[in-house]
């Protein structure tokens, strides 16, 4: 017999799903940084948002209701839009405002500052970061700190928007492990949906404007729907669901390698032996954060 979609959330997680959606995060969203960059060429930032969680969503919602999968209640859909708005509105959105003034690898490399915030929002709702989990946080900042004495720089109001965006991202993180979410999926779709809702909003407020896109930009766009919000936003929020968020948020120090890879690669963008080496203490910060803590069990989540 074949288990519903529901059924499957409710599913004990193994170290191998675990293990494959970190993989999911660390190199999916480490390229989407590149991917937005490349995107906002040629399309507003608001609105190449808006639609790329509104397809990203309504075609996942489309396929959890064919195969079964209960639809959400008028309390579950009010929880999505307050972690949709967080989280792609306040977080995602920010990221892509601010890569109009600066690289994708720098983006990517203050992003990194996201477990930090991850384990004192933690703390405010009585979860206890370990003393290693705290010495990999250091270890990850001070690769950051290392990576900006580089070649990397972003414009002041952009640095802001950068540190704004995981602020956002990591309260909505923790905030929804006690709201009323739709099971597996379907949180992820209705997230999507009521997020992509917003930033359309916010795009027509401050008056966006369309122009023919480039094909490049259509591409990367098409890569982030697919790519970065229904497989990795899916895969993030069951990391949330079931892991302790020092492990669920250590993506943060993974991208910004996979980006810089890309920027370099790519992009044209330039890093120095001093921004290498940093790389090097970022890894070893990851390293510490995603070591499973001995006697360490997760909080359960409220559905109540």
């Amino acid at each position: 017999m074949t288990a519903t979609p529901s059924a499957l959330a409710r599913t004990a997680p193994t170290p191998l799903l675990i293990g494959l959606a970190l993989a999911v995060v660390y190199v999916v969203w480490g390229s989407t940084y590149f991917g937005i960059k490349v995107a906002i060429s040629s399309l507003p930032p608001l609105g190449m948002l808006a639609l790329r969680f509104l397809v990203a969503g309504a075609v996942l919602y489309a396929v959890l209701v064919a195969r079964g999968a209960r639809t959400p209640s008028a309390r579950e859909w009010r929880s999505s839009l307050i972690v949709g708005t967080l989280l792609l509105g306040g977080g995602t959105g920010l990221v892509t405002l601010a890569e109009r003034e600066a690289s994708s690898s720098v983006a990517a490399m203050v992003i990194a500052i996201s477990p930090l915030f991850a384990s004192l929002f933690a703390r405010f709702w009585g979860e206890r970061t370990s003393t290693r989990e705290w010495l990999g946080i250091i270890v990850g900042l001070a690769g950051i700190v290392l990576l900006n004495l580089g070649d990397l720089r972003a414009t002041p109001l952009s640095a802001a928007l950068l540190v704004l965006a995981p602020l956002c991202w990591t309260f909505g993180s923790q905030w929804s492990r006690r709201l009323p979410l739709p099971d597996g999926l379907m949180g992820a779709a209705t997230e999507m949906l009521t997020g992509g809702a917003v930033l359309l909003v916010l795009s027509v407020v401050f008056g966006e404007h369309w122009r023919t896109p480039t094909a490049s930009s259509v591409w990367a766009l098409v890569y982030l729907i697919v790519f970065g919000s229904m497989l990795a936003y899916s895969a993030y929020m069951f990391l949330v669901a079931h892991t302790r968020p020092a492990l669920a948020t250590s993506y943060a120090y993974v991208n910004p390698l996979v980006a810089v890879l890309l920027g370099v690669g790519f992009g044209g963008e330039h890093l120095s032996a001093l921004g290498w080496a940093a790389l090097v203490v970022i890894m070893l910060g990851v390293a510490l954060v995603i070591l499973p803590v001995p006697g360490r069990s997760r909080a359960p989540r409220n559905d109540t």
